[in-house]
């Protein structure tokens, strides 16, 4: 495991991401903790400009917006790492055992997965997440990760197959192993780097994807996200009042997780990817 690890600090850009990364995670776990300030009190003046007691100014609404950032932003992250644990879980368990077992099993996955490709994901999410009246942020993260599996389903699929005849499971079989026991032993330890990789792109769709349908205003209730702090500003129209500070702040914080995560993803992948490394 220490191995592991040191190999995969080898790479300056997975470095990179996960110091990003980890100081933006810090930041948004210890921030309240100490400061207790609720992100939704109306304390100043509509678009109040940043100052001493309020570094990045006050919202539409009057709310601090460093205190809302925060809060937006770790809901945003919740809701990324939940939407691409499910999305990832879902598209494992479908890719491996449709990989591997083959014949009409696999048939009757990859038809649907093919079914939620040929549909984009984006109205599917859009339709669902109208449909529900009352949406929490957990509500979200859920509807976000059963719409974003396929292509994680898809590309494993792919990978197992290219594993299911090799020698160590043709062994596997003979020594009578079952079915979950020979995938989750002799064939998910080869795609785990793949699947670790998946996981880092799913958990950064899943921001963009809320940051997306909370603009059009289908996002989370009754609380804060990155995506619904540009829908308020959209809404009040911050561009044309020149309040920057009601815009900006987030749009920088979800382009600077996105690209941490993305950094990840690639280091990673000059790390496994055979092609590259070579």
């Amino acid at each position: 495991m220490k191995n592991n690890f040191s190999i995969i600090f080898k790479s300056s850009k997975f470095r990179l991401g996960f110091i990003i990364f980890a100081l933006l995670l810090l930041s948004v776990i210890i921030f309240p903790i100490v400061n207790k300030e609720d992100p939704l009190k109306m304390n100043y003046t509509m678009f109040q400009k940043p100052g001493p007691n309020l570094p990045l100014g006050a919202d539409n609404f009057g709310r601090n917006e460093f205190v809302e950032l925060i809060a937006g932003g770790k809901t945003s992250l919740i809701i990324g790492i939940l939407a691409g644990g499910i999305a990832t879980g879902i598209g494992l368990i479908l890719g491996l055992f449709g990989g591997y077992i083959g014949g009409l099993v696999d048939d009757v996955l990859s038809s649907i997965t093919n079914i939620f490709l040929v549909i984009p994901s984006f109205i599917i999410l859009v339709l669902i997440s109208v449909s529900i009246s009352s949406r929490s942020y957990l509500t979200t993260a859920l509807v976000i990760g059963f719409t974003s599996w396929p292509w994680t389903a898809r590309a494993v699929r792919a990978q197992t197959i290219s594993l299911r005849n090799r020698d160590h499971v043709n062994l596997a079989k003979v020594s009578g192993y079952s079915i979950p026991k020979i995938v989750a032993t002799e064939i998910l330890p080869y795609i785990a780097s793949y699947v670790g990789m998946a996981f880092i792109l799913q958990v950064a769709s899943g921001i963009l994807s809320e940051a997306t349908i909370s603009m059009l205003g289908l996002g989370p209730q009754n609380t804060v996200t990155l995506g619904l702090m540009l829908n308020w500003a959209t809404m009040y129209e911050a561009q044309m009042s020149g309040a920057w500070w009601a815009f900006l702040p987030p749009v920088l914080m979800i382009a600077l997780i996105t690209f941490s995560l993305n950094l990840m993803n690639t280091g990673l992948d000059q790390i496994f990817n055979p092609q590259i490394r070579s």
